[in-house]
């Protein structure tokens, strides 16, 4: 039995706020003074250091999204993690796609990977 770890998907988050930051048009360091946090607390993150919980609690509030949009569960074993569930938090991070298209895209992807195991186990 694999005991599961829950743990906060850097990248995922990283990602999101990279993507807003560049909307917004700021830097790094402006952003940092955004969410009243250290520019290094962000530049950690770039090589997978995790921020602390208030740092976190400020990212995703300025994210306009849920924290569990960037919570996985990690297996023990050297499980990938399913690659719906890591992009799920990048899609929503999107502006420019609705409810309505980010779930086309989930069911899409969901649907190649899907394939892609079925044409695996042929082989």
């Amino acid at each position: 039995m694999t005991e599961e770890i829950p743990a906060v998907d850097v990248k995922s988050l990283h990602a999101a706020l990279d993507h807003a930051r560049e909307e917004r048009g700021l830097s790094w360091r402006q952003l940092a003074k955004e969410l009243d946090v250290s520019a290094s607390t962000l530049s950690r993150m770039i090589n997978g250091l995790k921020p602390d919980v208030s740092a976190f609690a400020a990212m995703t509030t300025w994210l306009r999204m849920p924290a569990e949009s960037f919570y996985r569960v990690a297996a023990t074993s050297e499980e990938e993690p399913e690659l719906v569930s890591q992009l799920a938090p990048l899609l929503r991070a999107r502006r420019d796609l609705d409810a309505k298209d980010i779930e086309y895209l989930e069911e899409l992807i969901g649907g190649a990977v899907r394939r892609f195991r079925a044409d695996q186990a042929k082989e």
